[in-house]
């Protein structure tokens, strides 16, 4: 029993080190895709800026203004920020 406390432990600091932080942020990035709306102002994981002219919700597709007459369709999961 007393061999396995070391493990027990180690097992308890990294949850609260790391999976217990990451789950965190997962909800948080979920919540912010989901309240996406048209007119929001988004920053893409690929470092694109743009404003949202449309949603496709029925395939989670995102329609990005990032110049004039420049569009883009993005996946929602591609969102990084919301400014």
């Amino acid at each position: 029993m007393v061999a396995l406390l070391p493990f027990i432990l180690i097992f308890v600091i990294i949850y609260f080190l790391m999976i217990r932080p990451q789950s965190k942020k997962q909800k948080e990035t979920q919540k912010m895709i989901s309240s996406l709306h048209k007119g929001d102002k988004v920053i893409t994981i690929g470092g694109l800026y743009g404003t949202i002219v449309g949603i496709r919700e029925n395939d989670g597709v995102l329609i990005i203004k990032i110049a004039d007459n420049t569009k883009v369709e993005i996946s929602k999961t591609a969102v990084a920020k919301k400014l």
